[in-house]
């Protein structure tokens, strides 16, 4: 690799690392001698820009037989080695990028090996072998070129036309119903299994998070191979998700529990910016505990839309209320809790019957409601097991997400509006779920103990969420 140019020497120069980056380089430069050095302006998305080095080849990929020559380029940030190369592709004019799990469409590759790089163990070397077994799963290019032919680069432009899985091929305009879980253990599986059985889905990936406590259980799942299940310990697993389901937890031992909850806070941080990116599209369901302080994270972290983000919160509750008032008490009406997920949280009821072809609204507090709601919480006094209860209401939230249902769910969601609430602050509240997410049903008027306890949650939260590093 001829690095001797007055212009290469000068960037060089610049690098923090200088002699240990050209070490670096000789060793690519012995297993790819093609590959060529040059200089550059990169122009970061924030807008700023720097003079990079950047190395420029064509890496050969077999599929299907075939061998093409995908172009691509590396930009070395000047704390190179220590910092990974950014990696894209170079589509040249009768090229078109196919959007995948390693691929986004500006053609910026995405690699278990970027995201996880740690020089001296990590170099450019293990990262064009790793680029190439990727891209021989899933070509991130294909021609431009249509027909009939048999040329191999109209066949893979036609293959880029559709997406190829376990059940045969889906055109574009079909979207796969794919759910990714996040985090093992116990509610992890329930949720994986509840869904499996609720839920009509082409691909369920389980990923297991290296730095949860809540692992375990995914081993099982490999070797007794489900059917459209695939189990990763990688997140670029999820790309291309409709529902991703955030189980995964860190509790340490601190006693400090704003520490215990920072932990959590600090996984994420790890994790959710990038599932949002990999899946730009997907409603992202937090199970995750406290469940209305980490769906605030998520939501903060992901830089999703609010109607996105969901918890769980007090969903299997509410659903446990409506079954009790429907079949112990006979009232025929869905009912809700709203608030935090603790014993703050308020029952109200809906004011139009279950079959009912009305908009439902939350009913005001009257002297019939009231005593009818606290009798059922009476009769709830048994929760049952929760893992399991929780992985089926997490599993028929996601249905409603998938087939669009528009069913009414408690979920913690954005409050901040929602009956007069002035806080940023995440509140199971009663929400249409359809497949673009979340709408909050109208606030109401809540009576004087209830909107107290309200008010209590919205304080209680508000302070944890100021004493969190996000």
């Amino acid at each position: 690799m001829d690095l001797s140019s007055e212009k290469i020497q000068r960037a060089l120069s610049k690098y923090k690392f200088r002699d240990v980056a050209i070490e670096e380089l000789q060793k690519v430069h012995r297993l790819y001698p093609e590959m060529r050095p040059s200089t550059g302006t990169y122009t970061f998305s924030d807008g700023s820009q720097k003079n990079l080095l950047k190395l420029i080849d064509n890496i050969p990929v077999k599929y299907e037989g075939c061998s093409y020559n995908f172009p691509i380029q590396l930009w070395l940030m000047d704390s190179f080695p220590f910092t990974p190369p950014i990696c894209l592709l170079r589509p040249t004019s009768n090229m078109v990028i196919r959007v995948g799990k390693h691929v986004d469409a500006q053609g910026r590759i995405h690699l278990p090996g970027l995201h996880n790089w740690d020089y001296p163990k990590s170099s450019v070397v293990g990262l064009l072998t790793e680029m190439t077994a990727k891209f021989e799963e899933d070509p991130p290019l294909s021609s431009k070129t249509t027909g009939n032919s048999s040329n191999p680069n109209e066949i893979l432009a036609f293959v880029s036309n559709f997406h190829i899985n376990d059940g045969g091929i889906r055109h574009h305009d079909q979207p796969i119903n794919k759910v990714s879980v996040i985090g093992g253990g116990d509610l992890g599986m329930a949720s994986v299994m509840s869904i499996l059985a609720k839920c009509k889905v082409d691909k369920l990936v389980f990923i297991d998070v290296a730095d949860s406590s809540t692992k375990g259980g995914s081993t099982d799942l490999e070797i007794f191979g489900l059917p459209n299940v695939e189990v990763s310990r990688d997140t670029s697993a999820s790309a291309g998700s409709r529902v991703v389901v955030v189980t995964a937890n860190a509790w340490n031992n601190e006693q400090s529990y704003v520490s215990v909850v920072q932990t959590n806070v600090d996984l994420y941080r790890g994790i959710i910016p990038n599932l949002a990116h990999l899946s730009p599209n997907a409603v992202m369901l937090i199970a995750s505990q406290p469940v209305d302080i980490m769906t605030h994270v998520a939501w903060r972290q992901s830089g999703l839309p609010p109607a996105q983000v969901i918890g769980a919160g007090c969903n299997l509750d509410s659903e446990r209320l409506s079954h009790i008032l429907d079949i112990n008490l006979n009232t025929h009406k869905q009912a809700w809790f709203i608030g935090e997920l603790s014993d703050s949280k308020v029952a109200v009821m809906s004011n139009v019957g279950l079959n009912s072809s009305v908009q439902p609204e939350i009913a005001s507090g009257s002297s019939i409601t009231k005593p009818l709601l606290d009798r059922a919480i009476e009769i709830m006094k048994n929760p049952g097991q929760r893992s399991w209860s929780v992985g089926l209401s997490i599993a028929d939230i996601t249905n409603s997400i998938l087939t669009d249902k528009m069913k009414i769910h408690s979920v913690s969601t954005l409050a901040q509006g929602w009956g007069g609430i002035g806080a940023e602050v995440f509140l199971s509240l009663p929400c249409i779920m359809g497949s673009k997410g979340s709408m909050r049903l109208a606030g109401v008027s809540l009576g004087q103990e209830d909107d107290a306890k309200l008010k209590g949650s919205i304080t209680s939260l508000s302070n944890l969420m100021s004493q969190l590093r996000m």
